[in-house]
């Protein structure tokens, strides 16, 4: 069975995901399981799951290889992606696919027990 992840974003990103300004995103550490769908936690100050998109592709790849393929939807500066990856051999790119955001928001306890969000990522 394909499994979810819940991903928490910062909600800059989260609003350029569902606006179709930023097609990839990145990631210093994936998930190890087989994921097709991901369920977006936008982080403080919204601290909701608002939505949900599918996963296109997954890119591995050295941050200047990553950079190359995604630059067009990055939807961040290179500066940005560059701290983001600073001193990491690599990085990953997860590559949106049917981004759609929730009519209203919901609680993260909907998803997540423990009510507490995922430094990174948990599986749902």
């Amino acid at each position: 069975m394909k499994k979810r992840v819940l991903l928490s974003i910062h909600p800059e990103y989260v609003d350029a995901i569902f606006a179709g300004h930023k097609g990839f995103e990145f990631r210093r550490v994936l998930f190890k399981e087989d994921v097709r769908e991901v369920v977006v936690y936008a982080t403080s100050p919204i601290s909701r799951v608002v939505g949900r998109f599918k996963i296109e592709d997954i890119y591995e790849d050295s941050p200047s290889e990553i950079w190359a393929k995604t630059e067009a939807l990055a939807g961040v500066t290179k500066e940005m992606f560059d701290t983001y990856f600073k001193g990491r051999a690599k990085a990953f790119a997860i590559k949106v696919s049917d981004p759609i955001r929730f009519s209203q928001p919901q609680p993260l306890s909907k998803y997540v027990p423990s009510n507490t969000p995922p430094q990174s990522f948990c599986y749902i």
